[in-house]
């Protein structure tokens, strides 16, 4: 496994954001920040294999719950997170997607006038 090529370009990235908050604490933050990655698509064996190579750099545990395999470290309110969407859930959500459209809620009552305000 390589470092992305865009790595030096996240980082510095990252840092640029720091900077910017630091030196302007009039613009509002966020309570929480989460980067995530996911394994390019492959079969759900690869994928979680990948998973478990980069839990075992984070010294992270392996979750598994809704579908998903992931790994997680956290750096105060910062969350470095690593997932993979196993088959059987993006099969779920591609059934679930499949009613889209079909099905329209009933109409909210003043959801106008909450806009207008």
């Amino acid at each position: 496994m390589t470092n992305d090529d865009h790595r030096p370009a996240l980082i510095a990235g990252l840092r640029a954001l720091a900077d910017f908050l630091e030196a302007n604490p009039a613009v509002p933050v966020p309570r929480s920040v989460n980067v995530l990655r996911f394994p390019h698509r492959a079969t759900d064996a690869e994928m979680c294999a990948e998973v478990d190579h980069i839990a075992e750099l984070l010294g992270a545990p392996i979750n598994q719950e809704f579908g998903h395999y992931d790994a997680s470290v956290r750096f105060g309110p910062v969350e470095y997170k690593v997932v993979a969407i196993l088959a059987a859930r993006r099969a779920q959500y591609e059934a679930d997607r499949s009613y889209e459209g079909c099905i329209q809620p009933d109409p909210v009552p003043n959801a106008n006038a909450a806009q207008a305000a």
